[in-house]
Parts: structure tokens; sequence; C-alpha cells
């Protein structure tokens, strides 16, 4: 057996969580950072990792759940609000418009969180399910002990960083900007040379409202600055000396993808066979409880980013979110607190 990682049995307990099912002899030139081919991972704890990592496109969380149901996860949900507060403002000071956040959790721990991410300026925008199905329990629950169904799912919250320019909202701040020129709004349909989408969808101030491509914000840009008000120009600007470029404007939209045919419940067996992390080679006990199955991970980054992009992935645990990024040509930035997790997932790069 490797020695690095022994086995040993993880008593309940009630106030700490459980107990871990490795014991770590590492030494301490064994946690090295560890840099190949765009992948960067760091042992230690995160919050002195943030500020050395590139600005991400998207960050995906798996962090503690306040189930006290594994090392690491030292609180129920009401203590949940504190452990993440710190890291959602590092993830915020981090984030930039084009950022998705993906948040893994239980329902209960992702509800305790959610005015927080909010609050820091992170947009909701809907709950996926990975419906593990009964083979998560395989038939060992006592619904008479329990009293409730038995669970067989995780959620994983999607939010984007959401865009402002002076405080507002893209949508008050483009409607703000055609007012200025004085023109009429239906004058923006002939701007972007359609019937009414420009009124009904881009300039629109309710749940109607739609991000304008960056070819008909280009359009709205070069309409309002040649027939605007002149002492009002140059409209849709920043700093009041050019307009955004559309790379400009582009860049206040997140990347996203959805494969055809998937919805936000993801029916996927619990993680099984090779790609589950065991103790060692003799040992059949997976190494880590919330290991994540890598075609999950591939689904959520392929949605929201694309080749050379960067990943955050603060709660390392195995890496898994890493692993898939380099499979798909992205950068990633990842750290893991527990040694004999950083050792185990470090190997699964070699």
């Amino acid at each position: 057996m490797n020695n690095l990682y022994l086995y040993k049995e993880a008593p309940a307990c009630s106030t700490v969580g459980r107990a871990g099912r490795l014991i770590d002899n590492s030494t301490t030139d064994d946690l090295s950072f560890y840099e190949d081919n765009g992948t960067h991972l760091y042992h230690g704890n995160v919050l002195d990792f943030y500020n050395k990592w590139e600005t991400p496109n998207a960050i995906i969380s798996d962090g503690a759940y306040g189930i006290l149901g594994f090392q690491g996860d030292t609180v129920d949900h009401n203590g949940l609000a504190e452990w993440y507060k710190p890291h959602i403002e590092a993830w915020s000071k981090a984030a930039k418009p084009y950022t998705s956040l993906w948040f893994w959790n239980t329902e209960i721990g992702w509800a305790t969180i959610h005015p927080i991410l909010e609050a820091y300026g992170w947009k909701y925008i809907n709950l996926n399910i990975w419906d593990k199905g009964k083979a998560h329990i395989a038939g060992n629950v006592n619904t008479k002990t329990i009293r409730r169904f038995p669970v067989v799912t995780e959620v994983c919250a999607y939010y984007v960083y959401e865009a402002k320019i002076d405080e507002k909202e893209l949508k008050k701040w483009l409607y703000d900007e055609w007012k200025k020129t004085g023109l009429p709004l239906n004058r923006a349909n002939i701007a972007c040379e359609v019937k009414n989408v420009a009124t009904r969808k881009y300039l629109d101030q309710g749940h109607l409202w739609y991000f304008p491509p960056v070819e008909m914000f280009e359009k709205l840009v070069k309409y309002a600055n040649e027939n605007g008000k002149p002492e009002n120009k140059p409209y849709f600007s920043i700093d009041g000396k050019k307009s955004l470029s559309p790379d400009q404007w582009g860049q206040m939209r997140s990347t996203f993808n959805c494969p055809m045919g998937y919805t936000n419940v993801w029916s996927r067996k619990p993680l099984a066979g090779k790609e589950r992390v065991k103790v060692s080679k003799s040992e059949g006990k997976a190494a880590h409880l919330n290991q994540k199955p890598l075609d999950l991970m591939n689904l959520i980054i392929e949605a929201c980013s694309k080749p050379k992009d960067v990943i955050w992935e603060p709660f390392g645990g195995l890496f898994s979110a890493s692993l898939s990024a380099r499979t798909l040509d992205r950068k990633s930035y990842a750290a893991e607190i527990i040694p004999a997790h950083y050792n185990l997932g470090k190997k699964r790069f070699d």
C-alpha cells in the first residue's frame, strides 16, 4: 500500500464533520506548487492565492456544504454564510462582466448563500439539479427513521457577474444613452434596420429586455453619433471621449452555449469505476466522498468558456474542474488545503 495515503474509518462527528479517509504522511517537499500546460495547483488556504490568479472567465465552487458530511465541512448550513463570505468578496473583486459562477451545494446550502451572492453583484440565472438516481442510496435508507424522502440530488446554481455602467444596469444605461440623443425611440429601429426589435427588446426596461448583439450595438452607436444632439456626443461612452467599441460591448456579456438536448436536470449515475479516485490500488474505498464526474465538469466549462479562457477552482479537492479544463484547452487555477487530497489530486495530472 502507498504509505502516503492510509485508510482510516470515519466516525461521524456531531460538531466538526466526519474525519477524512486519508492520513497524510507527506513531507513539506511533496506539497510543491504544480504548474504545467496552463494548470496551476496550489496547496494551502485559497484566500492566500486569489490575488495571484488571472481574471476568471468562470469560477467553479465546490466548497463547504453545511451538512457535516465530510472532512473540512465543519459547520451546518447556518454557519455557511460566515464560511463563504471572504471567498465571495474575493470572487467579486476579481470578476468581470463576462465571469460566470457555478455554485455546487445542497438545496439548503445554496439557499443560504444566494442572498450573499446577489448582494455582491452576482446575478442568478438558474438552478441545475444533478439527479443521481436510486443507485445513490442503493436501497439502504430507513425512511421511518429519517422521516423524509431519500435525497439523491445535488444542485449547481448558475450565476453571472452583473455588468453595470455608471452604477446602472445595462438596459437602463442603453435607454438613457438613447434618450440623450433627443431622438424618438422608434428611430432605434431605423438605426438597426429592423421593424420593431430595437424598441421592443434592446430599449425595453422590463423583463423582455434583450442584450443587443455586437452588430446591433454598433449600428445604434453609429446612428446616435450621426443624428443625435451634438452637445451630448459621443454616445454610448464610458469615459466621455469615445464610444464603446464592438469588442468592448461584447465583453459585457458572459459566454453561454447549451448543447442540444440538455436541460437543467442532469440525470447521471453516481461516480464509479476507473474515474473514481481510490485511497490506493489495494483499497477499493473512494478517496473523496464528493468527487465530481468529469463529464459534468466538461458540460459546464464548455457552456461558459472558450479555449484558452481561465477557470478558477477555489476548493480543489481532487481537482476535477482543473482536469476538465486541461482536457478542454482552458487555463486553470485551483487550491486545496488538505495535504492528502492535494497530493492525490495532483497525481491525476501525471
